[in-house]
């Protein structure tokens, strides 16, 4: 699979301002400064089309980037969609209230989702936010994987063991949850394999 282009589609704060339908859409969600945007673009192989930050809660809007790539030397394309991340204390409940309702509105009527992309630090043990919110998404028939993100944090004794308890606290089919590192690469084709035929 070769990414031949990739460019910022649209932007959106509220649903009148969702874009209209062009492409297959896969959706990327999961706690503020999970690594949506970074694994956004080592999946791209592009440095900035998503906006990385150190500061949790920067993205407040959604976002959609337009990925043509080919596969089997047919070319396709898809849309990418960073939503805002979740439960990030210092937002007042007013904001979170808003992101909430933007994210759902998204997720509960949009005709060209195909899969949704669940993001999980692999430091911090899934909660009840991650449970609740596979079981959310299967209940629409949204196909969910599970990225466990920032591998490269942890020493590969100790980052095999957090994979196999992850894997063995969320349930999913053991092929749809995917160990990932955007400053390492890995985790990318398989990752680009599942959410492509879903």
């Amino acid at each position: 699979m070769r990414v031949l282009e990739a460019k910022w589609h649209a932007t959106a704060a509220a649903p009148d301002g969702f874009p209209n339908p062009t492409a297959p859409e896969i959706a990327f969600l999961g706690r503020s400064n999970v690594g949506k945007s970074s694994l956004l673009n080592a999946l791209v192989n592009r440095k900035k089309l998503a906006r990385t930050s150190s500061s949790p809660g920067k993205t407040r809007l959604i976002h959609w980037y337009h990925v043509r790539f080919d596969d089997r030397a047919t070319s396709h394309e898809t849309l990418l969609v960073d939503l805002p991340g979740y439960g990030y204390a210092r937002v007042s409940k007013v904001e979170r209230k808003r992101w909430q309702g933007l994210v759902e509105s998204y997720l509960d009527d949009r005709a060209p989702l195909t899969a949704a992309v669940l993001l999980q630090d692999i430091r911090r043990d899934v909660s009840e936010d991650e449970t609740l919110l596979i079981d959310w998404l299967a209940e629409r028939e949204i196909p969910v994987v599970l990225a466990i993100t920032k591998i490269d944090k942890l020493k590969p004794m100790r980052r095999s063991a957090r994979i196999r308890e992850m894997k063995a606290s969320i349930d999913l089919p053991k092929a749809r949850i995917i160990a990932t590192s955007a400053s390492h690469k890995t985790g990318l084709g398989d990752l680009w394999k599942i959410i492509t035929h879903p």
